[in-house]
């Protein structure tokens, strides 16, 4: 047992700092956790994608990365696999993979991402073009847009 006791850490998504990486770029990415806040060398983020959007192709040297999606449509592309994703899937893609990430259906897509190392991904969002969550982006991540009224 560790005599190191770390508090956690709670955050609610109007605590996100959202940022476009590129100003160019179709989604939007939200910081749930980052290396500093988690004491620990990984990225976690919501990333929200625009109708047809998409990541640029790329991979990561060292880190593994997880998506999740919350809700919507996406083909995931990973060394020339396809794969075709929608709410409840997830897929791991390994160190040096490349991939990509694509919004195929009607609507936005809404992705946990989860990077384990950080690998410099929180700092690229970071110097990215500050950006915000609409009313649509809060209902998704609390859920709310699928509860039924009474």
């Amino acid at each position: 047992m560790s005599d190191r006791c770390m508090v956690a850490v709670a955050k609610s998504a109007r605590d996100y700092r959202v940022f476009r990486i590129s100003p160019q770029d179709t989604n939007r990415i939200a910081t749930v956790f980052d290396p500093k806040t988690a004491a620990s060398s990984l990225a976690v983020c919501v990333e929200i994608f625009d109708e047809a959007g998409k990541t640029p192709l790329h991979c990561h040297h060292r880190a593994v990365e997880m998506f999740y999606i919350l809700k919507g449509e996406a083909l995931a592309t990973c060394d020339g696999r396809v794969l075709r994703l929608e709410t409840g899937d997830s897929v791991l893609v390994p160190p040096t993979g490349l991939h990509e990430l694509c919004n195929v259906g009607s609507g936005r897509l809404y992705v946990l991402c989860v990077m384990v190392p950080n690998e410099d991904f929180v700092e690229a969002i970071y110097n990215g073009t500050p950006a915000e969550l609409d009313e649509e982006d809060l209902r998704v991540l609390r859920r709310s847009d699928c509860l039924v009224p009474c």
